[in-house]
């Protein structure tokens, strides 16, 4: 890990972040912020993630990837604050790997620490692939980050690709369910009482659900029903650029 993380390359940012809110049903009003990276190369031009995670985690350039994210996020959590728009937590994605080194808590909180950022204002995003994890180090360091006031977040819950038991041995604060799941409501019986049922398993497992896909209110009604109180997609708002965020009328 670098001692001096740096987040222009050729006077150019090398990654860039979007945004976009996590919405309270009841209220309507942002809870939290989720971003997502997009990679500015030479050659290939602007990288989407679904394009880089899996060979960076493959090659380890995700260590390094990881510090540069989470200082332009922590440049981003004092940018959204003087611009007075509200949210408990923004997140950064953090690869499984960075919490194998025995030095990353240390540097977490020294990145951190530079910044002057409190540590209840980020939340780690992680991906299911967690779940496949092994090495009972990682699940401590999430214990240590997690007592110094950092947030986890586990996404694509409930994907085919999912080992859903696995959830019981990390400890996550919000979990978020996979748009495969939001796409299950409402087409019977049977498909919401599964939706329900896995709502229900998060929240007996201590963490609270976020439905990831929600593209009307019907959607978002239901699964308000079944006890899930947060929902990102397009009805809550897609990813766009820092100066494009804005505040809900009603926020105001």
């Amino acid at each position: 890990m670098p001692e001096d993380v740096q987040t222009l390359v050729d006077g150019l940012r090398a990654v860039e972040l979007y945004y976009r809110p996590i919405r309270e049903s009841s209220s309507g009003h942002t809870s939290f912020i989720q971003t997502q990276t997009r990679l500015n190369t030479p050659g290939l031009g602007v990288l989407t993630p679904e394009n880089f995670r899996d060979v960076s985690e493959i090659t380890n350039q995700c260590l390094t990837l990881f510090e540069l994210e989470f200082a332009q996020t922590l440049e981003s959590v004092i940018k959204f604050t003087d611009k007075d728009i509200m949210f408990n937590w923004m997140s950064v994605y953090m690869p499984t790997d960075y919490m194998r080194d025995i030095r990353a808590e240390r540097a977490i909180m020294e990145i951190c620490r530079k910044a002057e950022v409190h540590t209840n204002k980020i939340c780690f995003c992680v991906s299911s692939k967690l779940l496949e994890e092994k090495d009972g180090r990682v699940a401590i360091v999430m214990r240590n980050l997690r007592n110094r006031g950092f947030h986890f977040m586990l996404t694509d819950f409930g994907s085919d690709s999912c080992p859903m038991m696995k959830l019981s041995e990390f400890p996550v604060d919000y979990v978020m369910l996979s748009p495969e799941v939001t796409q299950f409501l409402g087409k019977s019986e049977r498909s919401d009482g599964a939706v329900k049922s896995i709502v229900e398993f998060i929240g007996e497992m201590d963490a609270t659900a976020i439905a990831d896909g929600v593209q009307n209110s019907i959607q978002a009604e239901k699964i308000f029903s079944f006890g899930c109180n947060y929902t990102a997609g397009s009805l809550a708002g897609k990813y766009v650029g820092e100066r494009y965020f804005r505040k809900k009328k009603d926020e105001e």
